[in-house]
């Protein structure tokens, strides 16, 4: 069956949702990421900084002992985003054929025949150039940045899925941003479509 969907993981810096807005805008499709902020503000009700932040991260330990505990009892406001995103994902992937950066939406959407999941990684070398160059950031060290958000997002995506965050047998398609460059991994997941 033809690819209508396509879901991009990424690997903080390494240019993943600027390759997923290159294919949209090369495919005349919807790239959902920052907008997909915004319609899961408008499903759960929380402020779309509060989606940014835990739509896709988890807290620090602390604040994550703190969830594990209260979430005995029922779920957490983390988890009313979740389920929220993951209503959002589920409406825009069954309205039209579209691109969905991060988000877990490789996971919420495994079971359709139509989906192609995208995983974009690169040197860390690469990433913390881009980071700085292209994103502005100006910390001490981009390197601990990365790796900070980067484990960020492997805890979210391991509580939510119970699957492995970056590892190559789950998902169709792997591409180092870095070495292939970011127009051709565009070009090659266009081709792909």
């Amino acid at each position: 069956m033809k690819h209508r969907i396509i879901t991009v993981s990424r690997e903080f810096g390494s240019g993943g949702r600027t390759i997923a807005k290159e294919v949209a805008e090369k495919l005349h499709i919807p790239c959902y990421d920052q907008e997909l902020i915004e319609k899961v503000a408008e499903e759960s009700g929380f402020a779309k900084e509060y989606i940014a932040e835990h739509g896709e991260h988890t807290g620090n330990w602390l604040t994550n002992a703190f969830a594990a505990a209260a979430s005995y009892y029922g779920p957490i406001g983390r988890d009313f985003v979740w389920m929220a995103q993951r209503k959002v994902i589920l409406e825009l992937a069954e309205k039209h054929p579209c691109v969905i950066v991060g988000r877990c939406a490789d996971f919420i959407l495994r079971d359709r025949a139509d989906l192609l999941k995208v995983f974009i990684h690169a040197d860390p070398a690469f990433r913390a150039d881009r980071i700085v160059r292209v994103y502005g950031e100006r910390e001490d060290s981009p390197e601990k940045r990365i790796r900070d958000k980067d484990k960020r997002r492997m805890a979210y995506y391991r509580y939510y899925t119970d699957i492995d965050w970056g590892v190559a047998k789950n998902y169709d398609i792997c591409l180092d941003s870095g070495t292939i460059g970011i127009d051709r991994c565009a070009d090659i997941i266009f081709s792909l479509y």
